[in-house]
């Protein structure tokens, strides 16, 4: 326990120094094997980490999921997500913002990222709102909001990857995602309508389109609809009857979404051989990063298994003589807590090896832990002091101060905090889905 301590609080450091996540975990983790046993079965055990995640079919999810996203986002899809929720929503005051947000939850349905997904639709709401005179604490605080969506509606790189660390179905995981992401969409909406209530001048009302508008619209978004059914309709077999049996694992599944992102991109003349390349050099990028912090993280994992941190951490509950609930809050508090120094994934990666082993013991649910541990993590991504979206938005808009966005973000992670009580307090909003399945 002791030597896990001195581990966790080495990584602090060398993090706050800059260091990169993936390489302060790497490097932590791998001394403290070291100290744990000797210098030559440390080597000996990263190489065999760094050979065995290279050749892991499993892992192969996640590039496919990016590299769809990434076609997605060369598409074109975004904006016809928007135009089509604003076609609904925008005659309503704050209407822009609410189209925004079902935008984003729609575009999160096929990316996966929340990163991505707030800076794609910044360059698409924002000067939108803008044009209609929207405050840009409003308009900001929607899409950095918005954007938290991509890590919870399926599919969800995060889910893909929490999957792989704790080996739960993926398929579960992602079918238990979607009504807290509805939920998630509708309590944002519901923020919306509370900052419009506190400041009517914040979003105007927009005019109202015609019906014939609004249909017009929806034909723009079948390439959305067809490519959302065919990754979650084979995953789920849905699709498995004639003439079609389909049925995917969820390599098959993110396999067939990039092709069919591809081909989607292709037909609407938005990718050149440009547009390819740029696109197969920011999923390598992307990739390689994302193993990197994947690599680091179990080396790490190794160390703190090593020196028990995980058994530790049973004897002390067992100790203290706390109820399961009690625990679960503790660790609640922790995400929160990292939420502040950490990114997602990487918080992710550095807790879960240490969490799951506790929580599966107190007899909660591995796939609604995992979608809590998401949920906890969207607070994380627009709640200040870091707030990784915030940061993101304010890199990508530029003339629009941190704090503004932070004070228009409020409503949102005050709603988010509210999904969450109901998410612990009725697992079955998380488990009715997947039980069904």
């Amino acid at each position: 326990m002791i030597e896990s301590a001195i581990g966790f609080a080495a990584v602090f450091v060398l993090v706050l120094l800059r260091i990169p996540i993936a390489f302060s975990m790497g490097l932590v983790g791998m001394v403290g094997f070291a100290w744990q046993t000797n210098f030559r079965a440390s080597i000996s055990m990263v190489g065999q980490l760094i050979i065995d995640t290279s050749q892991d079919y499993g892992l192969s999810v996640v590039p496919l999921f990016i590299l769809m996203g990434l076609f997605v986002n060369k598409g074109g899809i975004s904006r016809e997500l928007y135009q089509v929720s604003n076609a609904f929503l925008g005659h309503f005051r704050g209407g822009l913002a609410m189209a925004t947000i079902v935008a984003c939850g729609g575009f999160a349905a096929i990316c996966g990222s929340s990163l991505a997904t707030a800076a794609t639709m910044s360059k698409v709401a924002m000067p939108e709102m803008r044009k209609f005179g929207y405050a840009d604490s409003l308009s900001t605080a929607s899409i950095a909001a918005g954007g938290t969506l991509g890590i919870l509606i399926p599919p969800s790189v995060i889910l893909v990857i929490y999957g792989l660390l704790t080996e739960t179905s993926i398929g579960k995981l992602f079918i238990a995602g979607i009504i807290p992401g509805m939920m998630g969409i509708l309590f944002y909406l519901l923020a919306v309508r509370i900052s419009v209530a506190r400041n009517p001048e914040a979003g105007p009302a927009g005019p109202r389109a015609t019906w014939g508008e609004r249909l017009s619209a929806l034909k723009g978004v079948w390439a959305v609809l067809a490519l959302f059914g065919l990754v979650i309709g084979g995953l789920y077999g849905a699709l498995n009857f004639w003439p079609l049996n389909l049925a995917f694992s969820p390599t098959e599944a993110a396999g067939m979404g990039a092709a069919g992102a591809f081909f989607i991109a292709l037909a609407r003349g938005g990718l050149g051989w440009g547009d390819i390349k740029e696109v197969l050099e920011e999923s390598a990028v992307t990739t390689a990063s994302l193993f990197a912090v994947l690599i680091g993280a179990w080396i790490f994992s190794n160390f703190v298994n090593l020196a028990g941190l995980p058994e530790g951490l049973r004897a002390a509950v067992t100790a203290l003589d706390v109820g399961p609930w009690a625990v679960m809050a503790l660790i609640i508090l922790v995400y929160i807590l990292l939420g502040c120094i950490f990114e997602s994934l990487s918080m992710l990666l550095l807790t879960v090896p240490i969490f799951f082993p506790l929580v599966t013991a107190l007899g909660f649910d591995p796939v609604w832990f995992g979608i809590i541990v998401v949920v906890v993590t969207e607070i994380s991504l627009i709640t200040p002091p870091v707030g990784l979206n915030v940061f993101v938005l304010k890199g990508v808009v530029g003339d629009v101060t941190t704090a503004t966005i932070f004070r228009g973000v409020t409503p949102f992670w005050m709603v988010d905090i509210l999904r969450l009580i109901l998410l612990l307090l009725l697992p079955g909003l998380v488990l009715f889905l997947p039980n069904q399945m």
